[in-house]
């Protein structure tokens, strides 16, 4: 009974009538990306707009943790099991587990330097940043939009046919009408999207940023006719304090 039960405990996925191989629910998946990545952006803003660190700690420590469980045993993962509370009522859709844990393991990967540099020993460093904001994107474009970019990665290396991916994109099918673009709605969805990047990318620029990495992150995004206002700025006071001292 014993070796049964820790063969049951390793068996990754859920056996489902009706499929092939073991699945998952995605719609879990989802709920819990959106869970994610709803702290993850509040974690985000904190550090690099505010200098707040304490939540991004708690964040990154639960997001590694998180996803350690997922990889050995997804039925436990704490992000999984808020995701089902959420969506216990509504119908399952079934996605294949390999290539979730194959997802799940590069989100792994990730979490894993990360929670070195800040949960072990806090270390300033803007790559930080630019992998916790890949952290995002990964968890937004699953929860917005089902797409599962490991999962699509995984289907490039597996020598097997891959099934039952998220949105049901491993199966060659031709677009509805439902599905398509006309002339008008291209132009709208194009300038929708130029909003989007434009208001950005002014809060990135604009919003007062109160610590040396949310300041060392805005003069990327800075114009080279603002940086040299800086420096210009910069310069000039220098020289009236240099003037000041000169009249004792």
């Amino acid at each position: 009974m014993m070796t049964s039960s820790l063969k049951e405990f390793f068996t990754y996925g859920e056996k489902v009538d009706g499929y092939d191989v073991r699945v998952l629910n995605e719609r879990e998946a989802r709920a819990a990306a959106g869970i994610l990545f709803g702290f993850g952006l509040i974690s985000l803003f904190n550090s690099v707009t505010l200098g707040h660190v304490i939540f991004t700690r708690f964040f990154i420590a639960f997001f590694t943790f998180d996803f350690l469980i997922r990889v050995i045993q997804p039925r436990y993962s704490p992000s999984l099991l808020m995701g089902r509370f959420f969506v216990q009522n509504q119908t399952p859709e079934y996605v294949g587990a390999t290539q979730k844990r194959f997802a799940w393991g590069l989100g792994l990967a990730l979490a894993i330097p990360m929670f070195n540099t800040i949960v072990v020993e806090f270390v300033p460093n803007p790559i930080k940043v630019v992998i916790c904001t890949l952290c995002l994107v990964l968890l937004f474009l699953e929860s917005a939009f089902s797409i599962c970019l490991g999962c699509k990665l995984y289907s490039l290396f597996s020598k097997k046919e891959v099934t039952n991916c998220p949105g049901g994109v491993c199966e060659v099918r031709a677009k509805e009408s439902v599905q398509k673009f006309s002339i008008g709605q291209k132009v709208i969805v194009s300038l929708a999207f130029l909003f989007v990047i434009g208001g950005v990318y002014m809060f990135l620029t604009k919003v007062q940023n109160k610590t040396f990495l949310g300041k060392r992150v805005e003069m990327l995004f800075m114009s080279d006719k603002e940086l040299k206002a800086i420096e210009e700025a910069k310069f000039q006071k220098e020289a009236d304090e240099f003037d000041k001292d000169d009249d004792f």
